[in-house]
């Protein structure tokens, strides 16, 4: 991983945590211990979803742009499919309080979601690379 990609991570996953921790402390003052064991859940799931996509996408990066835009969807895809996997397998259960891990997940991934973005805005990235050979100029 690059050091930007590292900074993106770290930018994210840290304000996603603290919101995560507070998501279960409320969770366990309305719903008690199952709702505190859902949140946490939701927290955990998020951070790793989004922590895959982050190192995929970065590795995909140093092949080609079109191989990290691939690698982009080909995560979103993966991550849609085992949410729905997910959340389909445990629809009944009541080892832990679905509306918390509901709600967690939906609070966490927009917190991410927004640093994120803020991380990305912030990061002084080259839209050209400096040492390209301009089609045409030989090293005459």
């Amino acid at each position: 991983m690059q050091a930007n990609d590292v900074r993106v991570l770290k930018s994210a996953a840290i304000p996603t945590l603290a919101v995560g921790v507070a998501a279960v402390v409320v969770a366990l003052l309305t719903a008690g211990g199952k709702g505190a064991l859902g949140a946490a859940l939701g927290t955990l799931l998020v951070g790793v979803f989004f922590s895959v996509s982050v190192v995929a996408v970065s590795y995909a990066a140093r092949i080609s742009p079109q191989v990290m835009a691939m690698a982009a969807m080909g995560s979103y895809l993966v991550k849609v499919v085992v949410i729905m996997i997910v959340l389909n397998a445990f629809r009944d259960t009541t080892i832990w309080n679905t509306l918390a891990f509901a709600w967690s997940v939906v609070i966490c991934t927009l917190v991410w979601t927004g640093f994120e973005v803020r991380a990305f805005m912030k990061t002084k990235m080259l839209y050209v690379d400096p040492e390209a050979k301009v089609p045409g100029q030989g090293d005459s």
